[in-house]
C-alpha cells in the first residue's frame, strides 16, 4: 500500500509542478515586459525559474505532509480507543475520494480533445498574462490539493499501522505511529525530490569534462521528462489501486471475490503465481474506476442541480 500512496502522490506533484513552472514562466515574462508566444517550452528557456520553484514546491507539501501526521496520529489513537467503528467509514470515504479524484482525470482525457486542452492552456496563459494575480496564493492553492491527496494516503498508512500493534501498550503505539509518520515523510518526499530534480542533475554532469559524465547527464536529461510523465500516468493507477483496496477491504464480498478470482487464476499453467498475485490488485483498481465513476457522476448531477436552483435563484 505504501507504494501505491507514494504513486499517486507523485501524480499530484507532477501536476503541481507543471503548474508552477507555468505560473512562473508568466510572471518572470511579465516582469520583463514581454510575453511570450510559447510559454509552454523546456524550463531551462527561463533561466533558473523552474529549478527555483521544484524544492520549494516539494518542501511545501513535505511540511503539509508532516501537519497532516500531526493531526492524524492523536486523532487515530483517540478514534482507535473512544470510537473504533468509526476508522472504516472515514477510510471508505477517503478512498472513495480517491477514486472520484482519478476518475475525473481519466474522464477529462477522454472527454476533451487535445485542441481542446490546448485552447484551455492558452487560454489561462492569457489570463495569467493579463491580470494582477497574486501568483504566491495561485501556487499555495495548487499545493494544498497535493496536501489534501497526502491526507488520505497519510491516514491510510497511520491506519494501517495502527492496525499492526493495536494490542500494544498505549505508549508503544505511539512511538510506533510517530516513527512511521516521519519516517514515511522523509522517505517518500526525498525520493520525490530526488526525482525532479534529476534533470538538474543530468545538466550538471553534461557540462563535465568526463566523457562518461556527460553520457549520464545526456541519459538524465532524456529520461527525465519521460519518467514524470509515466509516473504521472502510474500515479492516476495508484488511485485506483488504493482507493479501490481500501474499499474492498471494508466490502466484505468484493473482498472475498477478489480472493476467489486469485485462486482461480492460480490454477494457469506456468504463470498462474503471477496471476494469483497481481488480481486482487487489478481487481482492486476495477473497483476504484467503478466506484469513481460513480462518485464522479453524483457529484455532476448535484453541481448541475445547484446550479440550476441558483440560476433560478437569480
Amino acid at each position: 500500500m505504501a507504494g501505491g500512496s507514494l504513486l499517486a502522490l507523485l501524480d499530484d506533484i507532477a501536476s503541481v509542478l507543471d503548474d508552477v513552472t507555468l505560473m512562473s514562466k508568466v510572471a518572470a515574462k511579465k516582469t520583463a515586459g514581454v510575453l511570450g508566444d510559447d510559454l509552454a517550452l523546456n524550463a531551462q528557456q527561463v533561466t533558473g525559474v523552474n529549478a527555483d520553484r521544484e524544492l520549494p514546491v516539494v518542501w511545501a507539501v513535505a511540511k503539509g505532509s508532516m501537519k497532516n501526521k500531526a493531526i492524524l496520529v492523536p486523532a487515530a489513537l483517540a478514534i482507535s480507543a473512544f470510537v473504533p467503528w468509526l476508522i472504516t467509514p472515514l477510510l471508505v470515504i477517503g478512498g472513495a475520494f480517491l477514486c472520484y479524484e482519478g476518475f475525473e482525470k481519466l474522464a477529462h482525457k477522454f472527454l476533451h480533445s487535445k485542441e481542446e486542452d490546448e485552447q484551455h492552456k492558452a487560454e489561462h496563459i492569457a489570463k495569467l498574462a493579463a491580470t494582477d494575480i497574486d501568483m504566491a496564493a495561485l501556487e499555495k492553492d495548487k499545493i494544498s490539493g497535493a496536501v489534501r491527496t497526502d491526507f488520505i494516503l497519510s491516514a491510510e498508512i497511520i491506519v494501517i499501522a495502527l492496525g499492526t500493534v493495536e494490542n500494544a501498550p498505549f505508549g508503544q503505539q505511539v512511538a510506533v505511529l510517530v516513527a512511521i509518520a516521519i519516517a514515511m515523510t522523509v522517505g517518500v518526499y526525498g525520493l520525490v525530490a530526488g526525482i525532479v530534480k534529476m534533470d538538474d542533475a543530468g545538466l550538471w554532469l553534461s557540462k563535465k569534462a568526463s566523457g562518461a559524465a556527460r553520457g549520464l547527464g545526456k541519459l538524465l536529461l532524456a529520461t527525465a521528462p519521460k519518467l514524470m510523465k509515466f509516473l504521472s500516468v502510474v500515479g492516476t493507477a495508484a488511485m485506483f489501486m488504493v482507493g479501490g483496496g481500501i474499499i474492498a477491504h471494508a466490502w466484505t464480498p468484493l473482498h472475498h471475490f477478489a480472493e476467489e478470482a486469485a485462486h482461480m487464476t492460480a490454477g494457469v499453467p506456468g504463470i498462474g503465481g503471477a496471476l494469483a498475485a497481481i488480481t486482487p490488485t487489478v481487481v482492486d483498481a476495477l473497483a476504484g474506476v467503478v466506484v469513481g465513476a460513480i462518485v464522479l457522476a453524483v457529484v455532476t448531477v448535484i453541481q448541475k442541480v445547484r446550479g440550476k436552483k441558483l440560476g433560478a435563484a437569480h
